[in-house]
């Protein structure tokens, strides 16, 4: 059933790495007061540029009872929260995507038993040529791989659906960079009960 007409009207903000999942989210709990607009995932390979890019949003948004921010802090070394302090907008819980994907205190375990782990996530592992391998060069410069993944022991693989394509890539991913491989089934983690929460509230930004 779709939410009642009064429902406020909802912009998420998002990384365009979870831009599948968001609109999963949405269409499965019949969000339709939430709009998604994403910024690019490439932002990744270059988290000081984040913040500016999300205030960028903000500033141009209108229309809108709530806004919503789906980062983790993104390694924007608490730039990102003091710019959505200014905003009075809340985000995603979390250090990253990895954090929030597969719950807080699984995620430290996980980071307790090897800290040398390269998480994916399914867009990662699907784009991992682009995003990771092109993204930092290592298709020209290949003997870079070392510095850059020389002390990783392991690709954690955090699944978000159970799709064999996602599957082979990230396997392809971790022999690639002679790492271990391990696949997590873990969702949509807390994603999806923030969204559904912040649908029907009031009390967030408004422009």
């Amino acid at each position: 059933m779709a939410r009642p007409s009064d429902s406020p009207r909802v912009l998420v903000i998002g990384c365009g790495a979870l831009v599948k999942e968001l609109h999963h989210v949405i269409r499965a709990n019949r969000l339709d007061n939430v709009s998604v607009e994403c910024l690019p995932a490439a932002l990744h390979n270059h988290p000081t540029k984040i913040p500016a890019a999300v205030r960028s949003k903000l500033e141009t948004a209108t229309g809108y009872e709530s806004i919503f921010v789906a980062y983790g802090d993104c390694g924007t070394g608490g730039r990102l929260d003091a710019l959505l302090d200014e905003f009075g907008v809340e985000r995603l819980p979390g250090a990253h995507c990895y954090q929030f994907f597969a719950g807080l205190e699984a995620f430290e375990r996980m980071q307790m038993e090897e800290p040398g782990t390269l998480y994916l996530t399914d867009y990662l592992a699907k784009h991992f040529d682009r995003l990771i391998w092109r993204g930092l060069g290592l298709d020209r410069w290949p003997e870079l791989a070392v510095d850059y993944f020389g002390n990783y022991r392991r690709v954690v693989h955090l699944a978000q659906a159970n799709d064999p394509d996602r599957d082979r890539d990230a396997t392809r991913a971790a022999k690639r960079l002679g790492l271990l491989y391990e696949r997590k089934m873990v969702g949509y983690g807390e994603m999806e009960p923030a969204l559904v929460r912040l649908s029907s509230r009031r009390d967030f930004a408004t422009t």
